[in-house]
């Protein structure tokens, strides 16, 4: 049991530590988002090990301090999302839908050639701001069509998946595309 544990234990040290790690691989960067599952995780290993092992042996302060640093460290990222923290932003006082800006975002997939879906949604919602991911050259010669109500726009089209466009019905100040993430990611 003390293997399995300890094996338990140096995986979730290895999870809770390779994001700190800037690696941009997917598999990397995939591990900042399941912390919830990790600290859950985490507190079912800690339960195991002072059940199993006691607590007064030193295998068990030896597990036992990476998997409470584990739950701290989860606790750290997830608790400022949780009512137990206190709020950044103050709650609006009023509603005034002419204050409200709405957003429409789709990743369009860009294999995937039903335009007329899209447009319809966007017809149907009637967004201040529409932004399409995955679009690339075909996708754009079909959102132009939205030029009359939409005249303000940024244009990205790529063929790598990685394409964006934003149009909207609000004027666009100081755009600009920059390659932050690589040299074939936009952002905008």
């Amino acid at each position: 049991m003390v293997i399995i544990l300890s094996v338990a234990t140096f995986l979730l040290t290895l999870v809770t530590l390779l994001p700190l790690w800037r690696n941009p691989h997917w598999l990397i960067r995939g591990l900042d988002f399941p912390r919830m599952q990790f600290a859950a995780l985490a507190l079912l290993v800690l339960f195991v090990q002072i059940t199993v092992l006691g607590v007064n042996t030193n295998v068990m302060w030896f597990l036992i301090f990476p998997t409470l640093f584990c739950i701290g460290w989860q606790a750290w990222w997830i608790l400022p999302c949780t009512v137990l923290w206190r709020r950044e932003t103050v709650s609006a006082l009023s509603h005034n839908s002419e204050r409200q800006l709405s957003i429409l975002t789709s990743n369009v997939l860009t294999p995937n050639h039903n335009a007329k879906a899209l447009l319809s949604l966007v017809e149907q919602h009637k967004p201040d701001v529409l932004v399409t991911l995955e679009s690339d050259q075909w996708w754009q010669e079909h959102l132009d069509t939205l030029a009359a109500d939409m005249p303000f726009s940024i244009k990205c089209p790529l063929d790598n998946l990685y394409g964006m466009h934003v149009y909207s019905r609000l004027p666009l100040e100081e755009t600009e595309i920059k390659y932050l993430v690589e040299t074939d990611v936009p952002s905008m």
